[in-house]
């Protein structure tokens, strides 16, 4: 079997259920019964609004986001799923600068939970810069089920890559 590359890093015994759930072609039963149906934000501007309401509920002070977009090509770079950008220009003697979230369009096909995560972990990149305990805290008062959201999300990954989309 090939390797679980979105699991790397959790314990063997859950890697292995995870194969046990591939080789019985269950994985895809699995996903469909928590997760049933995907979201309807396929727009940019849908997705704009969306990031903007998760924003205003919990990060009313923290600097504004001009640009929250899919993006095709993310997925293939670094192997990440959304980046957060602080984009800085010079406008005569000004600096302006400017936050922009990309998500990886794969996101456009998916569960509200997985967009949702993904919105909320580059949202906690306005206030936290590393991936540190402070980050996940606050991933955590976002989305108090990151944790396992994010284990989903990497088994809704897992599947992709077997065999295509989830949802027709």
């Amino acid at each position: 079997m090939s390797e679980l590359k979105y699991l790397q890093g959790y314990p063997e015994s859950l890697v292995d259920q995870v194969r046990n759930l591939i080789a019985k072609q269950q994985l895809k039963p699995f996903l469909l019964k928590k997760y049933p149906c995907c979201h309807d934000i396929k727009t940019e501007k849908a997705l704009y609004d969306f990031v903007q309401e998760l924003k205003s509920d919990y990060l009313k002070k923290s600097a504004p986001i001009s640009k929250v977009v899919y993006d095709k090509k993310i997925h293939a770079v670094d192997h990440a799923l959304g980046q957060h950008a602080f984009v800085s220009r010079i406008q005569g003697s000004k600096l302006k600068a400017k936050h922009e979230i990309r998500i990886s369009s794969i996101f456009r096909e998916a569960p509200l939970p997985f967009l949702r995560m993904i919105a909320v972990h580059e949202l906690a990149h306005l206030r936290e810069k590393e991936h540190n305990k402070a980050f996940y805290k606050l991933c955590c008062h976002m989305e108090p089920d990151y944790h396992q959201i994010e284990f989903d999300m990497r088994l809704f990954l897992t599947q992709i890559e077997l065999s295509g989309q989830i949802y027709p």
